[in-house]
């Protein structure tokens, strides 16, 4: 997936920078969204849903999240998703309401974005991959409309031989399984299962009478996504023909775009060690088939993006991850130049702009062009209805070419800018982050910052919930690491007593209060040693 990566109320600065056609909170205008803070906004939707006999669907996002923003430029807006909509009960929970992050827990939704259909009991019928084609999407929506029985069901028959309809087949072949969280199968086990079932569907009369055939073709594609490491997939010649086919056949490469593209490197990896006979020639026919991709105007932009980055991706396959100065084929970095500029000069949605820009950026800078994608990110800052996202790539990219002030203020701004309780804690943990690791002689600076994030902690009902409390625990594990040699225990010494006042004021009902207490648990008793 893409980096996965809000605000309940936006300022009215920022409502002049969003899309016309959407109220601000909202995935979209043409569908009757409820918004969801609390268990009770919950238990009314479903209540609704079961008088009505209707589905739940719930979409759990941000508004600065580049994949959400994706999401409602291509499929919340269109007149298919608003007719479909009538057939279910459409929830959406914004991550920094109050409340978000503890029905982030209920729901075991944690990446942004996650939708999820349920049956009007709460029983998942499936999670929907946020990256697929639009209408792809929609065609998994309506099986899942359409009488779909919850995920477990339907993978519990599969792995006890049982006959399955093809609509079954088709909803666990298109589960998000990168947003699961476990619900289905533990996250390690993933790979193993996505080859289990491969491997059963491939047996089936169906797959046996058709080769390329959608459901296996699309199963061994996330197995071999999946198998990175050595995980799952042992590859073998049959399996290498399939990935051929696919990479020859323009209609097979479009049907799994997101497969195809966001794949890429983990297939090519686990299909061809490095040095194998067969990597060069691999790699050159997924390249030709990326540009193919990359030049579908029948695709959105974002998903022609997707082509764009796997092709740079690919190119890249065999130098060190950490290598920020890398030397591009030229026809390569022209592609890649030329859509970037026509990407920026032609978008005109907002909601598009923050999903295509934001990658765009990251592109180039892949592509080793950082003086593109500072001054692409640059001037895109007044056009974002989150500029803080991009002041956090342009942070990200000054601190890979070592300038640790420019990356510095990047991030402080980033912070400073960023809006919503949920949000303030993420960025604000990352500057403190980039604080420590940068300027780790700049004790007042650190902490300040960490003073101001335990104070908007307390300020904050659902600060030690779901993603705001890992943001927390990001800063607590800093600030220890900071202190290792015990030189700051006087910092952390003055930073544990006002958290201590915090905790004392956080519900202690499912863990809240312990969490509180243990950020900074280790840090205090290295204090207490120094006191004593």
């Amino acid at each position: 997936m893409k980096p996965l990566i809000l605000a309940a109320c936006i300022s009215a600065a920022l409502q002049l920078a969003a899309p016309a056609h959407a109220a601000p909170g909202l995935p979209s205008t043409n569908v009757a969204w409820q918004p969801a803070a609390a268990d009770a906004d919950i238990d009314r939707a479903f209540a609704q849903a079961r008088a009505e006999k209707k589905p739940v669907l719930l979409y759990w996002g941000a508004t600065w999240c580049p994949p959400c923003n994706q999401l409602k430029a291509t499929l919340f807006n269109r007149a298919e998703f608003a007719a479909l909509s009538k057939n279910f009960v459409a929830v959406h929970v914004d991550g920094d309401r109050p409340g978000a992050q503890k029905l982030g827990r209920r729901f075991k939704v944690s990446g942004y974005p996650t939708t999820v259909l349920f049956t009007p009991e709460g029983q998942e019928i499936t999670r929907l991959p946020g990256e697929v084609d639009a209408p792809q999407a929609l065609a998994v929506l309506q099986l899942g409309l359409n009488g779909g029985r919850p995920v477990k069901a339907v993978l519990a028959d599969a792995q006890a031989g049982k006959a399955l309809s093809a609509g079954d087949w088709k909803l666990l072949a298109f589960y998000s399984w990168e947003t699961d969280e476990s619900q289905v199968v533990p996250k390690a086990d993933v790979p193993a299962t996505l080859v289990d079932l491969a491997l059963r569907h491939t047996a089936s009369p169906a797959a046996v009478a058709n080769a390329d055939n959608e459901i296996t073709t699309r199963l061994w594609l996330k197995a071999l996504s999946a198998s990175d490491d050595g995980k799952g997939v042992k590859p073998d010649a049959a399996l290498r023909e399939r990935v051929k086919r696919v990479l020859a056949s323009p209609a097979l490469s479009r049907e799994h775009i997101d497969a195809v593209a966001q794949g890429a490197t983990d297939i090519v990896r686990t299909l061809e060690e490095a040095g194998s006979a067969g990597r060069a020639p691999l790699v050159a026919a997924y390249d030709t088939a990326l540009q193919r991709l990359q030049a579908d105007t029948t695709l959105s932009r974002g998903n022609r993006m997707d082509a764009l980055y796997a092709r740079i991706q690919l190119a890249r396959l065999d130098v060190p991850k950490e290598t920020v100065q890398v030397t591009l084929p030229e026809p390569l970095l022209k592609d890649v130049r030329e859509f970037v500029a026509r990407a920026d000069r032609e978008i005109t949605d907002g909601y598009e702009r923050q999903a295509v820009i934001t990658y765009a950026g990251g592109a180039l800078g892949q592509a080793g062009l950082w003086a593109e994608s500072e001054a692409l990110l640059k001037a895109n800052l007044a056009k974002s209805h989150s500029p803080y996202y991009l002041m956090s790539q342009l942070g990200s990219n000054a601190r890979k070419l070592g300038k640790k002030d420019e990356a510095l203020q990047w991030y402080g701004q980033a912070f400073e800018k960023s809006e919503g309780p949920a949000t303030r804690l993420q960025w604000g943990a990352g500057y403190l982050a980039a604080l420590v690791d940068l300027a780790p002689q700049d004790a007042p600076r650190i902490e300040k910052t960490a003073a101001q994030l335990l104070a908007e902690a307390a300020k904050d009902k659902g600060a030690f919930e779901g993603r705001s409390v890992r943001s927390l625990q990001r800063v607590g594990t800093k600030l220890m690491t900071w202190n290792a040699d015990g030189k700051q225990a006087a910092t952390l010494k003055r930073l544990q007593t006002q958290l201590n006042g915090v905790c004392a004021k956080v519900d202690t009902a499912e863990g809240q209060r312990s969490a509180c207490q243990a950020l900074l648990k280790p840090a205090a008793k290295e204090a207490a040693k120094k006191a004593a």
